[in-house]
């Protein structure tokens, strides 16, 4: 199993937006995913068409993480009823519910007991292929705590000034965590987000990207959604979204997961 935290250091990047680009990608392709929301704004929750009153949220579940059944308390993506089934076994994408109350973690000075709790929570489930974890845009104890949990970190950055500088900020502290915290942590790569190819400056922060951090700046990149927050507001997955924009963002995200998934399995061929 696949434990990936898709992370920013700077907010407003489209994070969230990736992520569910991601899970749409992975119910498409019959990947079994869990995606864990821990930014306590629980966009991704609300994304993927769950309840706020369904299940218990992620931010219990954590308090609780030694006594806490996980596969009890995960809930169907609202996206399932959306997709028809034409044979073979069901798909799966469940979704650990975000909520504000995992807020109470999110502070710089986490001690290594509470950064583990969620590697005890997912150590306790085997039955999804993927899971993907919905960071908040910071450093502090739930980015960390995913960090601690995951195999891999996905980068998201737009090709403008500050978020690159972030995600050069970002990638020297994942060095600096897995050394003291994770050692088999390591960076899945640097999706490229509203991308806009018309765009001189995005052109031109494009390419120092690829100057700056080489093949881990991945490809394709995400070109700008225009109806991304009709889209999520509508809590639909991007595969089921008609028109030919859709279908394009759609396969964009299909060639990242297959990306994701293959190299994560080569890695772990070379460590055994």
């Amino acid at each position: 199993m696949q434990v990936v935290s898709i992370s920013s250091l700077k907010g407003g990047v489209g994070k969230t937006s990736v992520t569910l680009g991601l899970a749409s990608a992975a119910l498409a392709a019959g990947t079994r995913t869990l995606v864990v929301d821990l930014d306590p704004h629980a966009d991704a929750t609300t994304g993927l068409g769950v309840r706020a009153q369904s299940g218990t949220d992620i931010g219990h579940m954590l308090k609780n993480a030694r006594r806490t059944d996980p596969v009890a308390n995960v809930v169907p993506s609202g996206w399932i009823r959306r997709r028809r089934q034409n044979g073979g076994r069901p798909p799966v994408l469940d979704v650990a519910k975000g909520s504000a109350y995992t807020a109470i973690y999110d502070r710089p000075d986490l001690g290594k007991r509470d950064l583990r709790r969620l590697s005890t929570l997912l150590s306790r489930i085997e039955n999804y292929d993927l899971v993907l974890v919905d960071c908040p845009p910071s450093l502090n104890g739930l980015t960390r705590m995913a960090w601690t949990a995951s195999n891999r970190v996905l980068l998201v950055a737009e090709p403008a000034l500050f978020s690159v500088a972030g995600t050069e900020r970002t990638m020297r502290a994942i060095e600096v965590f897995s050394n003291e915290f994770a050692p088999a942590l390591a960076p899945a790569g640097i999706v490229a987000n509203r991308v806009r190819s018309s765009s001189n400056e995005h052109t031109y922060r494009l390419e120092e990207m690829r100057t700056m951090f080489g093949d881990l700046l991945l490809s394709p990149t995400v070109g700008e959604q225009a109806n991304w927050q009709q889209i999520q507001g509508a809590a639909h997955a991007i595969h089921h979204w008609p028109g030919e924009s859709a279908r394009n963002a759609a396969g964009v995200f299909d060639q990242l997961l297959d990306g994701l998934i293959s190299s994560g399995q080569v890695r772990d061929r070379v460590r055994r």
